[in-house]
């Protein structure tokens, strides 16, 4: 009964709060096309609109949200365009022509694509000039499927464009788990629990990869999921949006091939600029990104900067992938572009774009100017070896890749830097690395870990004490804020500093100041801070344990370092990395690794990640007494099928559901099917065994 209220209760605040949601997330998604896109209602009133839709308009996008379209036709035509808008609204789709007024007052043709009730009373109308030489209307902008999910990963709404794009009408799809989109897929399981694990921990996650139509055909889908939280941090759903890449998939592999690999910044690194925006317009900027467009901070202020009106359109392409990427990993891959300056003269930059939040859509970009580094290739070419400043950051993997190339870009650059990443990922070699490429690597790097510190401690590590400033301090001592003046201080696992320090921790990088404790005089500071963690600061903010101000303080730059699961084409290169690195500590010659001791490494799944890898390969070199090496494979096989072996037959039941529980992300559905049995019955063992959600 308890359990039949609760869902009645996730369902009524779903059904509440959903759509707002998803109209939210459908906004992330539709601001940034080049293809002009707009979503009305049934009176015909834009509720929102693409960056190109405001170029084909005429208007910044700010100005269209809000107008109708016959305000755009010639005043002879409005009313059959009011005409056409009513017969849609009923029929639900619609494709046609129409005769709008350019910027310049003269009438062109319009070809447009109108599709009705992707959510209720949103319409989706894509537009293209005929005028201009360009392709058909793209499929990607034409239609959303946008649905919700309850926490199970069951489908509890379902809307017009997921009718359309699926083929799956509303009753063939409530209630039904959103595996039946994925038939035939051998990794389902593995994949499904991960993307809601994911999505939970990080509050959204995107995906692309094929998924089925109810007539057995499959499209490339690019699908981004939002976990949905009460008030109270209560998970109570997901919401969904999923777009038909299928023909801008290949676009996208071939941008992201020809996206030519930028060598690591020069010793002389040229001043960074910084750039904030909500949706497609910039409200903050730094000096240097403003001297390098020519605009100047009035013009800011007085909002005359948007990021499309700064990209040529042969970059629009660009942008977009990179917009994806955000959405997907949380920043994009650099990439080179040009900017429009006021003059109306371009600039060669290279750019990295991370989301700060998903809804209402910010990022943050940090733009290099290319000009200089042109003018020195036009010289000579600069020989740089890549793995001095990554120092032992061991792979070449595309999620390794990415994470060096963000270091490159920021590590100039004077920006708060946010290291994310489980434990073992190699956070603190990407901080150096951080250091190392800075203007500051000859200055002091001065590391704390602040969860090996007692907590009454930790005030005193950062900040010092002054003699007397309690019993037992006998001398003055020096903090590390202090000890790392001029240099950079990186703060490992910040997400254990306790609640009530973090207010003084947030002062003293707001003011770059501080007093010891005990002391009343400021000490200015002059630190780069980069900060690290391995836990969910998102989560932590909504269960009060970390503060929201200092959480996005931190958060300028987040890079996150990918889990050794995520990366297995990098294990064999590790594999031989450590144990060259441990033979030579030991005086071995070990030269050979043998094909089944590879392949069982390469498909164990690491836990510990890169960190627990290197431990067993320095185990694996002590054990090997010739050239080969002789690993202890009967560990990790041990691992790989450890259960609990001891207890009463309910026990082992029990604590066996649980795993798999926990390893599910806490989905009931996805943890029955795992363990072969339907839903209910599983409900009911868990019953009997008295396990909670509170247990997993």
């Amino acid at each position: 009964m308890v359990a039949e209220k609760a869902e009645s209760a996730a369902g009524k605040w779903l059904a509440e709060n959903g759509p707002k949601e998803l109209e939210s997330l459908l906004r992330s998604v539709v601001f940034q096309p080049s293809a002009p896109v707009l979503i009305a209602d049934d009176a015909g009133n834009y509720r929102d609109a693409s960056a190109g839709a405001g170029k084909l308009l005429g208007l910044p996008r700010d100005a269209v949200i809000g107008r109708q379209i016959g305000e755009f036709a010639p005043p002879c035509l409005r009313p059959q365009v009011t005409q056409l808008w009513q017969a849609f609204v009923q029929q639900g789709e619609q494709e046609g022509k129409l005769e709008l007024l350019a910027p310049d007052g003269t009438p062109r043709e319009v070809e447009y694509v109108a599709r009705g009730n992707v959510l209720p009373v949103r319409h989706a109308l894509a537009l293209r000039d005929k005028t201009l030489p360009a392709e058909a209307i793209p499929a990607w902008v034409q239609d959303y499927a946008l649905y919700l999910l309850d926490v199970e990963g069951c489908i509890v709404a379902w809307y017009a464009g997921a009718v359309r794009i699926y083929g799956h009408r509303v009753d063939e799809a409530i209630h039904r788990h959103i595996a039946f989109l994925y038939p035939g897929e051998d990794t389902l399981q593995s994949r499904l629990q991960e993307e809601c694990k994911r999505a939970a921990a990080e509050g959204h996650i995107g995906t692309e990869g094929w998924q089925a139509k109810r007539d057995g055909s499959r499209f490339w889908a690019n699908t981004i999921t939002v976990a949905l939280k009460d008030e109270e941090g209560t998970l109570r759903g997901f919401a969904r949006v999923v777009r038909d890449f299928t023909e801008r998939h290949e676009r996208d592999e071939k941008l992201r091939h020809d996206r030519a690999r930028v060598g690591p910044i020069s010793i002389r690194p040229a001043v960074a600029g910084i750039v904030t925006g909500e949706f497609d317009r910039i409200p903050e900027a730094n000096d240097a990104f403003l001297d390098l467009i020519g605009y100047s901070r009035e013009d800011l202020l007085a909002g005359r900067l948007s990021w499309p009106d700064l990209t040529p359109p042969e970059y629009a392409p660009l942008d977009e992938l990179a917009h994806e990427e955000g959405l997907r990993f949380g920043a994009c891959t650099p990439f080179e572009k040009e900017l429009i300056r006021k003059d109306g003269t371009r600039v060669p930059v290279l750019i990295a774009t991370a989301v700060l939040k998903l809804a209402p859509f910010r990022w943050i970009a940090f733009v290099q100017d290319l000009r200089q580094r042109g003018r020195m290739e036009n010289v000579a070419d600069e020989a740089v070896v890549p793995t001095q400043d990554f120092e032992e950051i061991v792979g070449a993997s595309a999620s390794l890749e990415r994470a060096k190339r963000l270091v490159e870009l920021v590590a100039p650059t004077e920006a708060t830097v946010l290291i994310l990443g489980e434990t073992g990922t190699g956070k603190e070699l990407v901080a150096r690395a951080v250091h190392r490429m800075s203007p500051r690597k000859h200055l002091p790097f001065v590391t704390l870990n602040c969860a090996a510190i007692p907590t009454g401690l930790l005030e005193s590590e950062l900040f010092g004490y002054e003699r007397g400033a309690f019993t037992g301090a006998l001398s003055q001592k020096i903090g590390r804020f202090e000890l790392a003046h001029r240099g950079t201080l990186f703060l490992d696992e910040v997400g254990d500093i306790p609640l009530d320090l973090q207010p003084k921790l947030l002062r003293a990088l707001q003011e770059k100041s501080f007093e010891r404790l005990g002391g009343t005089k400021t000490i200015p500071i002059d630190v780069r801070l980069v900060a690290a963690t391995n836990r969910n600061l998102t989560q932590m903010m909504g269960d009060k344990l970390f503060r929201s101000d200092l959480y996005y303080r931190l958060k300028v730059f987040p890079i996150t370092t990918p889990p050794l699961r995520d990366r297995p084409e990098d294990i064999p290169v590790l594999v031989r990395h450590f144990t060259r690195k441990y033979a030579e500590k030991m005086g071995r010659k070990i030269d050979k690794i043998p094909t089944e001791t590879m392949r069982a490494l390469s498909g164990f799944s690491w836990p510990g990640n890169v960190r627990e890898l290197e431990n067993f390969i320095e185990r694996a070199v002590i054990l090997s007494q010739g050239t080969s090496l002789r690993a202890p494979l009967e560990e990790i096989r041990e691992n790989a099928s450890e259960t609990s072996g001891s207890g009463t037959l309910e026990q082992v039941e029990r604590d066996h559901i649980l795993r798999v529980l926990r390893e599910s992300g806490g989905v009931v559905t996805l943890a029955a099917t795992r363990l072969g049995l339907h839903r209910t019955t599983l409900n009911a063992m868990m019953r009997k065994l008295n396990i909670s959600r509170k247990d997993f």
